[in-house]
């Protein structure tokens, strides 16, 4: 142990887990070998598990390291003995590849890479053959069709082209022979050779016998004896220049055939078309080759047994299917040249729209799989992935710049996040406690590490990995006190909720014991923090037994209240038909119902209802007695029976309920002063004066209970208000529905009222302009739509101003005013603007208003003004100017 402390430079001795991590670090540092890792990792994983794991990492690395070696050789024995073959196949070259990259061998480094660019390029060179094999046979389909075009020609034009069609068949022969001496040959696929073998002999059977027919042809033209080409064409023409007749060709007929072995041999042919025909109109370019394929099996076989209807429909499906074959390579051509195009311009783009280095990784990888996705099924086309790949390969340079970036940046993440372990480490060892026992900045500390640990920057997930657990750790040592307290308190909490739900079941709740034991709940609470979520839990479960219990008890007042006394039901009616009223629109009966509802408030009805009982009783009882006492003296008895009889009636009939007589209130004066004393009753105040017979306030009803009490106090030395005052004291509380139903009922009667006055009002000015513009005084509103402020004299002056028939000048406190002066004057009386034009006559005027010391003010003679405009002519810009202004005086 000792020798591995030394070595480990004091890993073993180190006091906390944090510097056993650093040493352990710093040892791994120098490169021990294998056998050190282990040994070590041996003694330190009893001991320290943290500080274990940085050993364990490096022996996986180690062991990584041997593997990745063990690989590279294994794989590269591989590869050379597919480069030293000579029959290479392609399957196997791909295969090796994707092997290895499964098998984990590093393909980037030397000396995989180079094999693998050997082999990619041994690859392509093979596929290279493959795609000239194509071209060849596809050329000498091309030569062959030239050939029989000229068959159908002229001969001497066929003997003109002669020359061109043998260097064109000769060059192809030579590029076939080039293609069996190239060295790959042999690795080709079988399928290969045997093509080029047959497009070759196709092509030479046919040159030859067009050699053949056209010297037959030109011999025949030298010499009439000689014998006619086997050409038609050329031998039809030949014995027109001999002068002999073109002979018909005879249609030789088809030879009978059983009608069943026709109709077996179409329905062959049906089917392979119908497969053929689908495969071709979904666009499946392998699969409509092999369709087409089983479609010229089945015409060999049965082609001379079908009809001719069905002949034409096969060739021209296999015709089609051509056309999809040479249109997927086009198509794939044409998506490798837009791979290439948008390859070239990832690094064609200017400044300001460079593709960063991830957008740059991502678009590569997108690229490429697109790609790979167009060489699925089709032939390669090298010299478009040359380009391809040139053009990619230059773009990745950047994102090898980000990619050096990012590992700069990673290591500086994790240099501070090392730091700012060390930083919680060195603090959890000097505050093993809150300062001042303040536990929230305790954990408000804590947060703040949570939070710059977040905010340290990225690194990757195996170098995180590694630092999360020294963190976890680090946090967890430093918060180990709060957590304690935290485990204290969350007993005493669940303490507390067990006596907030005894308190709850109790039969009596204790408010006092409630507001304690909630005091006790809040001084926890602020004392120490907990998660938020936990405590939100914890306060609901100690929340809901006493919340339970008030409910009990609002319930219980609840339900008693539900049966309303008379004196609820009678306010519900009178608010009921104080809606109602307020809903017809009519003023009077608004104010009908206010005074119902005011009476019921102050318990009138209450105490009728209750007097007629009473006096109901009262008179059963006295008819009870006289019956008595006349009985009584009819048989001659004493009074004194009788007397007892009306008092035994008197005690069985219910009694009214009766008031005690209320005691007198003296004031008494409250000082000392010599002469003074306190038995002398108080002066007469403000209270005692004699006129306390007005009720509410203005005499208005509807001021509801506040309002009638008011009253009702103010009035307390007359004899009847001082009665209906202790009344109303006396009278039981209203109930929650009929306090909110009469004072709802109120609120909108009063805005009724305002709203009727309103629209009164403005009726009323209507009328009034309406009566100037008529001249009629019998139009003008009467004094009561006019309103209070609107006196009898100022009523009778306008009627005489509007009914004058000879115009005197009008006159206005003994002055004869002329009417614009009059309307300024009304405005200047009702703080009301005049028009822009009248301002500096308006200012004119008050100016000389000021030196006018015993005249009256505007405000004090509007009404002799209004007489003075009447007595004017109407105009409708004055009337406009009347009626707003008389909507002001009016209403003060």
């Amino acid at each position: 142990m000792a020798q591995l402390d030394s070595m480990t430079g004091g890993a073993f001795s180190a006091p906390t887990s944090g510097e056993r991590s650093a040493r352990v670090r710093d040892w791994l540092l120098g490169n021990p070998s294998y056998e050190q890792l282990t040994a070590v990792f041996k003694e330190l994983s009893v001991k320290d598990k943290g500080a274990s794991k940085l050993v364990r990492e490096r022996l996986d690395e180690v062991k990584r390291t041997k593997g990745q070696e063990l690989l590279v050789a294994e794989w590269s024995t591989k590869a050379q003995a597919l480069l030293e073959t000579a029959k290479m196949n392609v399957a196997d070259a791909m295969a090796w590849q994707r092997d290895a990259a499964k098998a984990g061998a590093p393909l980037s480094k030397e000396p995989l890479f180079a094999l693998r660019t050997q082999l990619s390029e041994r690859v392509r060179v093979i596929e290279d053959l493959q795609h000239r094999v194509q071209v060849q046979r596809e050329a000498a389909v091309l030569l062959a069709q030239r050939i029989e075009v000229l068959s159908t020609k002229p001969w001497r034009d066929a003997n003109a082209s002669v020359e061109t069609l043998q260097v064109d068949v000769t060059h192809w022969q030579s590029q076939a022979e080039q293609l069996l001496a190239d060295p790959s040959w042999a690795s080709v696929d079988v399928k290969f050779p045997p093509l080029l073998d047959a497009s070759r002999g196709q092509l030479l059977v046919v040159w030859d016998a067009f050699q053949g027919a056209l010297a037959l042809a030109v011999a025949a033209a030298a010499d009439v004896a000689a014998p006619l080409p086997p050409v038609p064409v050329w031998a039809d023409e030949l014995r027109v220049l001999r002068g002999v007749p073109t002979e018909v060709a005879t249609r030789q007929a088809k030879p009978k055939i059983d009608p069943e072995v026709r109709q077996k041999a179409n329905a062959a042919v049906r089917d392979a078309l119908a497969a053929l025909e689908q495969e071709v109109g979904e666009g499946h370019g392998k699969a409509s080759a092999g369709a087409a394929g089983a479609l010229r099996q089945a015409l060999k076989e049965h082609g001379k047994f079908i009809d001719d209807k069905l002949d034409k429909q096969v060739h021209g499906a296999l015709a089609a299917a051509g056309e999809l074959e040479g249109w997927q390579r086009w198509r794939a051509d044409q998506l490798r040249e837009e791979l290439v195009a948008k390859a070239e311009g990832l690094l064609a783009r200017p400044e300001g729209q460079a593709i960063g280095g991830r957008k740059m990784q991502e678009t590569l990888r997108t690229l490429r799989d697109q790609w790979k996705q167009t060489d699925q099924g089709g032939v390669p086309n090298h010299a478009m992935w040359k380009r391809f790949d040139e053009a990619c390969n230059e773009a990745y340079k950047v994102v090898e710049v980000w990619l050096d970036k990012v590992k700069a940046e990673s290591a500086e993440h994790k240099a501070q996040r090392l730091a700012l372990i060390e930083e919680v480490n060195a603090w959890a060892l000097a505050n093993r406690t809150a300062l001042d026992d303040d536990w929230k900045g305790f954990n408000r500390i804590l947060h703040q590490f949570g939070d710059r640990w977040r905010d340290a920057g990225h690194l990757g997930e195996k170098a995180f990995a590694e630092l999360q657990a020294l963190w976890k750790s680090a946090i967890a040592n430093a918060a180990a006190p709060l957590e304690a307290l935290q485990a204290e308190s969350l007993k005493l909490r669940h303490a507390m909720i067990d006596e907030a739900k005894a308190l709850g079941a109790a039969p009596v709740l204790r408010i006092d014991a409630v507001k304690a034991l909630q005091q006790r709940w809040q001084a926890e609470a602020h004392a120490v923090p907990i998660d938020r979520r936990q405590e939100q839990k914890l306060w609901d479960a100690f929340r809901k037994p006493i919340d339970e219990a008030f409910n009990r008890k609002t319930a219980e007042r609840e339900k008693a209240q539900v049966a309303l006394s008379a004196r609820d039901r009678i306010v519900l009616d009178a608010a009921k038909t104080l809606e109602n009223a307020n809903a017809s629109g009519d003023a009077q009966a608004i104010r009908a119902a206010m005074a119902a509802l005011d009476a019921a408030l102050r318990g009138q009805a209450q105490a009728q209802a209750d007097m007629s009982a009473a006096d109901a009783q009262a008179n059963a009882a006295q008819g009870a007695a006289a019956d008595v006492i006349s009985d009584g003296v009819g048989a001659s008895a004493p009074i004194d029976t009788a007397q007892s009889a009306i008092e035994n009636i008197a005690i069985d009939a219910p009694a009214a309920p009766s008031k005690p007589a209320p005691k007198p209130v003296i004031a008494m004066r409250g000082d000392d002063r010599p002469g003074m004393k306190k038995e002398v009753p108080a002066a007469p105040g403000r209270g005692d004066r004699k006129d306390h017979g007005r009720g509410p306030r203005d005499g208005k009803p509807g001021m509801g209970a506040r309002g009638s009490e008011r009253g009702a106090r103010g009035d307390r030395n007359e004899g009847g208000a001082r009665e209906q005052s202790r009344d109303w004291q006396d009278a039981p509380r209203l109930g929650d529905a009929a306090f909110r139903a009469q004072r709802d009922a109120l609120d909108k009667a009063q805005q009724a009222l305002r709203t009727l006055a309103a629209q009164a009002h403005g009726e009323a000015l209507t009328q009034l302009m309406a009566a100037w513009e008529k001249r009629d005084a019998s139009a003008v509103p009467s004094a009561q739509d006019l309103g209070s402020r609107a006196s009898a004299p100022t009523r009778a002056a306008w009627l005489q101003a509007l009914g004058a028939e000879v115009k005197t000048p009008a006159k206005s406190n003994g002055r004869a005013v002329d009417p614009q002066t009059a309307l300024l004057r009304l405005e200047m009386a009702a703080e009301a603007p005049s028009p822009a034009e009248l301002l500096s006559a308006r200012r004119a005027l008050q100016l000389q208003l000021l030196t006018r010391r015993n005249d009256p003010a505007p405000a004090e003679t509007w009404g002799q003004d209004v007489a003075v405009v009447l007595a004017s002519d109407y105009n409708a810009s004055d009337a406009r100017r009347v009626q707003a202004v008389l909507k002001v005086l009016l209403k003060k």
